[in-house]
């Protein structure tokens, strides 16, 4: 890889990031390699403005189970969290249905029914909207970060789910290193993009299931 051709013109480098989050896959496909990142969809309830009733995030536990989890139907767990402006955010969902954008009932009333359970004084306020996303999900449940070998010049970055924001800057600092023929501070290893290409990974995706060939 030498660069990225664009509408505008060729942009050429001696290393291209493939930062493209749930989009990795397509971008890494151009490179003719396959990466196995997903779209997870998600939704989240946005109620109408209140008075300062949740002042921290707040977490079912079963959140963690359902992060972790390779079911590719829906799940739920009631994921709470005031803003300065006054309405709540109420999320969390996950299914694995393609960058499916339609409006999804079943998923929105799961995470008012989840909600209502921790705070039992939102089943009198209203949703006044709802909006959702896309996380890049990946089999394993890490992300692919660091040099590509199977393509010299490219590098990966992304496949941290809902976790790229937190982890951005760590990734950017471990990017950077690499690309500066540094050592990273992190090993590097149970990241590498290549790791569903080895037979004997766990979640190595067969042909016939591997999205990236579709």
């Amino acid at each position: 890889v030498r660069g990225v051709r664009t509408d505008r013109g060729d942009l050429l480098a001696p290393a291209v990031v493939n930062a493209a989050g749930t989009w990795g896959a397509d971008v890494a496909a151009l490179a003719g390699v396959g990466l196995p990142v997903l779209p997870r969809r998600g939704f989240v309830l946005v109620t109408e403005p209140l008075p300062p009733r949740v002042r921290h995030k707040v977490y079912a536990a079963d959140y963690v189970a359902d992060v972790a989890s390779d079911s590719a139907a829906l799940q739920t767990s009631p994921v709470v969290e005031g803003t300065a402006a006054g309405p709540v955010l109420i999320g969390a969902s996950r299914e694995r249905v393609g960058f499916d954008r339609s409006f999804s009932l079943p998923a929105v009333r799961a995470l008012a029914a989840g909600a209502t359970r921790l705070f039992p004084f939102l089943e009198h306020v209203r949703a006044m909207r709802t909006y959702l996303g896309f996380r890049p999900y990946m089999p394993d449940h890490l992300p692919a970060i660091g040099p590509d070998p199977r393509v010299p010049g490219l590098f990966h970055a992304c496949g941290h789910e809902g976790a790229g924001i937190g982890l951005a800057p760590g990734t950017g600092l471990l990017i950077a290193q690499s690309l500066a023929g540094k050592s990273p501070e992190l090993d590097l290893a149970p990241l590498r993009p290549d790791r569903f290409d080895d037979p004997d990974h766990p979640d190595r995706r067969t042909e016939e299931t591997a999205p990236w060939t579709h």
